[in-house]
């Protein structure tokens, strides 16, 4: 996200559009024609056990999106339980990623988000990853400790694109800075809303897969007011 811009709560199509149009506006995630890297985080503490079955239900998305631009690999991360934090083999199929969700279950712990973006960081220095995907409703940690591990990830180059449930305070000041430092995006979004994940999961995939011009295309492709917003953005 650039500047103060900060993007309004979900429940309309103006608001994936304005999503679309943060994750537009930044440089290509990887050369067209090669394979997109993403790493797809997820908060798997309790709370979020009601939302984890939809996300695994709408992430298959992220392949279609990317699969006439290279493809994409995608590394499932996620934290739970008591200091609890595993990451899966890289998968280029949504059904075995989805398989993959489908064996986690939610535990109740503390967050472990600057541990996540850490791990982020040590996988862009070693190997290629194009973009970071984190999924989460709380922090409970040091805001401090979180946003030194995202201005890395700045310095670094590997936006995260965080998505965000539900209304807790500190996640509501901290999620956009995470986005903010780190030149990616920010999105609110809810249960009832379940096609708006979907199409922003895809956004994220397309940038991942073909950078900018894969993500107009992509909106092109889905119509409504995506089509409207990539018309903005020629």
């Amino acid at each position: 996200m650039t500047g103060d811009r900060k993007l309004p709560s979900a429940g309309s199509a103006s608001e994936v559009d304005a999503f679309v149009r943060e994750v537009g506006r930044l440089p290509a995630g990887s050369k067209p024609g090669g394979r997109g890297r993403l790493l797809f985080a997820m908060d798997a503490t309790a709370s979020r056990e009601p939302t984890w079955d939809h996300a695994c239900a709408l992430q298959g998305e992220m392949f279609v999106a990317a699969d006439t631009l290279g493809g994409l690999d995608v590394r499932l991360a996620f934290y739970r339980g008591f200091e609890e934090f595993k990451v899966s083999k890289w998968t280029s199929e949504g059904r075995e990623l989805a398989r993959l969700m489908s064996a986690v279950r939610c535990l109740a712990g503390r967050t472990q988000i600057a541990r996540l973006l850490r791990y982020a960081g040590e996988q862009r220095r070693e190997s290629r990853l194009d973009a970071v995907v984190f999924v989460g409703d709380c922090c409970e940690e040091d805001v401090d400790a979180v946003g030194h591990e995202a201005g890395q990830l700045g310095l670094l180059g590997l936006p995260v694109f965080v998505f965000h449930e539900g209304n807790d305070r500190t996640a509501s000041r901290l999620f956009p800075q995470i986005a903010k430092l780190t030149r990616g995006a920010y999105c609110k979004f809810d249960r009832s809303s379940p096609d708006q994940l979907k199409r922003l999961l895809g956004a994220v995939a397309a940038y991942a897969a073909g950078g900018r011009s894969a993500l107009l295309k992509y909106g092109q492709d889905k119509g409504g007011a995506a089509a409207l917003l990539t018309n903005q953005m020629k």
